[in-house]
């Protein structure tokens, strides 16, 4: 557990020195997210994205598990 933390702290580090660049990473608008807009409505689920990051985030966390 100390070093998940550890890692995810560094992690947490890096990624708000990388923030210019992060934004830039089209995550959010990926093809698949239902964006939908009309008058006074404005509805957004980013399920390819969340697909992505939970497919990610698992990949990662195999990885550091062997």
């Amino acid at each position: 557990m100390n070093r998940f933390l550890i890692v995810v702290g560094i992690a947490c580090i890096l990624a708000g020195m990388g923030w210019r660049w992060i934004l830039r990473i089209p995550f959010g608008r990926l093809p698949g997210d239902i964006h939908i807009v009309t008058e006074g409505f404005d509805f957004y689920f980013p399920i390819v994205t969340g697909i992505l990051v939970s497919a990610v985030v698992s990949l990662l966390l195999w990885l550091l598990k062997h």
